[in-house]
């Protein structure tokens, strides 16, 4: 690891703290003045939360943009106002008679492409408020519907009026919305009575810290020992390796033409999205691309540069 000041570290969280208060935790105990989250979960939710340190930071778009998979169980029969356990009941329905395979046949439906309301009570801005303040004064919000995708979707169990299911959907997806969509196809109500975020683009729960670790001062070099480096933290983004001399122009604001970081890879002759630039162990920057564009000036779109 070239420094641990910078990068990232994976977050088991506890259910009843908000990720918030996760970050909060870590910044005390690490006595780092930049930490961030790279999305948030439900305080009722419990799972991965990837806690970004220093100009880690700077990768929370990127992070963030992959798919999530998650462990959810909704109850039929009861709806809330915030979808969750934690809410207001709001309406009670009889339960009808499900087997599972009516339950899987139904559930698969909301494979693909699909358009979902965000709860009243979720974090999006709202003229400049997150819609669960105006929601708690017990102020109407329009919110617009908007394109999801569901990747998978696997019924675990059925135990009425309890299911268990699995999904892996696109970033951006309301798990809540969800199961109180899939509530009502199958002619009930629904609301989540448990989530458990399994994974965020290519990382595993299975590989994370309890958040209970956050609390404890003498496990400050277990921690510290588990931080991902800037540049490890995106295994998934395409790499192009550049000399320490065109490294130091573009830590210093220079922006690079085509030739100068020319890979190997002969995929990336017609690429178009982000490739992270590294020199030696260091992430240099991370470029939003089009090389398909013949113009030297025109290829980039984007450079987002990391101080060495």
């Amino acid at each position: 690891m070239l420094n641990n000041n910078d990068g990232i570290v994976l977050i088991d969280k506890n259910e009843g703290e908000t990720s918030f208060d996760v970050v909060r935790k870590a910044k005390r105990l690490l006595k780092k003045k930049k930490v961030g989250h790279a999305g948030t979960l439900d305080p009722f939710a419990t799972g991965l939360l990837i806690i970004l340190l220093g100009q880690g930071t700077k990768l929370s778009s990127y992070l963030m943009s992959g798919k999530k998979r998650y462990l959810a169980t909704m109850t039929l029969g009861v709806e809330t106002d915030t979808l969750d356990k934690t809410g207001c009941i709001v309406k009670t329905v009889p339960v009808p008679e499900l087997n599972p395979g009516k339950v899987r046949d139904v559930i698969r439906e909301f494979l693909g492409d699909i358009e979902q309301t965000p709860p009243a009570y979720s974090a999006i801005n709202i003229n400049g408020q997150r819609a669960y303040k105006l929601a708690r004064q017990g102020i109407a919000v329009d919110l617009k519907k908007r394109t999801v995708t569901i990747n998978s979707i696997d019924v675990v169990s059925v135990r009425l009026p309890d299911i268990v299911f699995e999904v892996t959907c696109s970033s951006g997806t309301y798990i809540r919305s969800l199961a109180a969509d899939m509530g009502k196809r199958l002619g009930s109500a629904a609301h989540l009575s448990s989530l458990r975020r399994l994974s965020s683009g290519t990382f595993e729960v299975q590989n994370a810290l309890s958040s209970s670790l956050l609390g404890a001062g003498e496990k400050v070099d277990i921690i510290m020992a588990s931080v991902m480096s800037l540049k490890d933290a995106l295994p998934g983004m395409k790499e192009c390796c550049i000399d320490r001399e065109t490294a130091k122009k573009i830590m210093n604001g220079y922006r690079p033409v085509q030739h100068e970081v020319a890979c190997w890879d002969p995929s990336l002759d017609d690429y178009k999205g982000f490739i992270k630039l590294t020199n030696g162990l260091s992430l240099v920057a991370v470029m939003e691309v089009d090389h398909s564009l013949q113009a030297e000036k025109e290829w980039l779109k984007n450079i987002r540069i990391f101080t060495q």
